[in-house]
């Protein structure tokens, strides 16, 4: 029996989306190795995404991150630090299945995220051969492409006064598929940094969310991983993706939480 592309390809996260289940992603931005992978399977993540945005993580572990990923189970995503093709094309030929893309303000920034990220006719994403998404198979462009593209996610942020303005825009435009609501950028644009129980954010994410579901998009929650109870009233409103944190953010509370068991003993 030949194999074919989409006998091995397959994009979880936007499988579960068309079933409208929530999706649990998890953040990378410490771990340079492919362990961070395994360690958010077992844990039962959905996804993950590399924030090459606010890290120092290079390339070529993010690459790494996304292949081990790929292995594991769970769909990879890259936030990628600026929207270039360098950035854009070469994530996507390291395995992500995804681009979550940052300062995006209007629906002309979203078209080029789209045709750096999608092949001919909606894009202009150069074809490489293989590719990690194949487990490195080789197959004809005329194949792989399609299948590239439909497991590949195009996810712009908004984050700013200026693209909540025009999420209706945004969210209409061809290839877009999801976009992320970067909390705290969007509450320090608005004047109110971190103040996530002021009406405007919940109007925000409702506005967001009435816009995208009105055009068969997705939404995700970015920046509300100490509010767990605004997350669930989030999702109540329709929000499916779900950023739970960072693995810094994670170690980082699990060794304060032993340090203060420690601590109690002391009398």
């Amino acid at each position: 029996m030949t194999v074919q592309p989409a006998d091995i390809l397959r994009n979880r996260v936007r499988e579960m989306l068309a079933r409208d289940e929530v999706v649990a992603s998890m953040t990378v931005r410490l771990v340079r190795g492919i362990e961070i992978a395994q360690i958010a399977a077992s844990a039962g993540f959905d996804s993950l995404y590399v924030d090459m945005e606010h890290s120092p993580l290079t390339l070529d572990m993010t690459g790494q991150v996304c292949m081990a990923a790929l292995a594991a189970g769970i769909t990879p995503f890259v936030r990628v630090p600026a929207l270039t093709p360098d950035y854009v094309g070469r994530v996507l030929d390291a395995g992500s299945l995804g681009i979550i893309a940052p300062h995006v303000r209007s629906a002309a920034d979203a078209k080029a995220v789209v045709a750096m990220a999608r092949f001919a006719p909606l894009g202009t994403r150069s074809a490489a051969a293989p590719l990690p998404q194949f487990g490195f198979r080789s197959f004809p462009a005329s194949l792989a492409n399609p299948v590239l593209d439909a497991a590949t996610m195009v996810i712009p942020m908004v984050e700013t006064l200026e693209a909540l303005d025009r999420v209706e825009e945004i969210v209409a435009v061809e290839g877009v598929d999801m976009v992320l609501v970067g909390t705290n950028d969007l509450t320090a644009e608005m004047g109110i940094p971190g103040r996530y129980d002021d009406p405007r954010v919940r109007d925000a994410y409702r506005r967001i969310i009435d816009a995208a579901r009105g055009r068969g998009k997705h939404v995700g929650i970015g920046g509300l991983a100490s509010r767990p109870d605004m997350v669930a009233e989030i999702v109540g409103m329709g929000a499916r993706y779900v950023s739970t944190g960072t693995d810094l953010g994670f170690l980082a509370a699990a060794c304060a939480a032993k340090a203060r068991e420690v601590m109690a003993l002391r009398g």
